[in-house]
């Protein structure tokens, strides 16, 4: 633990869900969490109480991922929380979790939920991590979620597929260009997870659920707890020389 003990990652979208996991391994590592949330500042307290609780660092701010405007003021908030939480001036990692989920197949996806999906998982993405690294220490790393869909076909998600499929090779880019600087970028992409993603489908839904498992290698659908892990070990140390790969934790999912 004492190797992470000064490190900060900064995680988007972890009030719930794989975030909030993401979040709590993160602590349960030594490392500072700075989390964001879109509109649930309770649930987002509740974690930070929580990490705190356990002798852990962590602070809360609020984001809309998907407007590229408000990032400006953002950064000066985070500026303001990394010395009066951390007493920092830079973090060291980022997490792009947040993001929505809206389902809807080709012939009817609108012009508008495509803007939305395209806002909050690629372009919102782009821009954060590019303001981001104004503010990242040398050494640190970048990782993106994706998901299982940018590898297989499931009717109804092409325009977020899409979107996590241009996260993919973004992620290459930063790898290569963010290499002088020693910061690592890798993509995790989780399969099929019962959370209250996207209305909680993949939760709710038994024979969805039941559809789900029997595709998967170990029989299951895949929990947040099966998340947090793998993006907490890329930062840390042990993950120092995995650079500009796609992982994917699907528990062997469409194989």
């Amino acid at each position: 633990m004492m190797e992470n003990k000064n490190k900060i990652t900064l995680v988007t979208g972890g009030s719930r869900g794989l975030g909030r996991d993401m979040a709590l391994k993160l602590a349960s590592k030594g490392i500072g969490v700075l989390l964001t949330y879109h509109s649930n500042s309770d649930e987002a307290q509740k974690v930070v109480t929580q990490i705190s609780k356990a002798g852990g660092k962590a602070a809360a701010l609020q984001l809309d991922a998907g407007n590229t405007k408000s990032f400006g003021s953002f950064f000066t908030q985070v500026r303001t929380v990394l010395k009066d939480t951390f007493n920092a001036d830079r973090f060291d990692f980022l997490v792009n979790n947040g993001g929505v989920g809206i389902y809807a197949p080709v012939t009817e996806t609108t012009e508008e939920t495509f803007d939305q999906l395209m806002n909050v998982h690629f372009k919102g993405v782009y821009f954060l991590t590019q303001a981001a690294l104004h503010l990242m220490n040398d050494g640190g790393g970048i990782v993106n979620i994706s998901s299982g869909l940018a590898r297989f076909s499931t009717p109804g998600y092409s325009a977020y597929a899409s979107m996590k499929g241009g996260i993919e090779v973004f992620t290459r880019y930063l790898a290569k260009e963010l290499g002088t600087r020693g910061i690592r970028a890798n993509v995790v992409a989780p399969g099929a997870i019962a959370t209250d993603f996207g209305g909680g489908h993949v939760r709710d839904n038994e024979q969805l659920n039941k559809m789900i498992a029997g595709v998967t290698a170990l029989g299951r659908v895949g929990l947040p707890e099966d998340i947090g892990g793998v993006v907490a070990f890329l930062c840390t140390d042990d993950a120092r020389w995995v650079n500009a790969q796609r992982i994917e934790v699907s528990g062997g999912q469409n194989l």
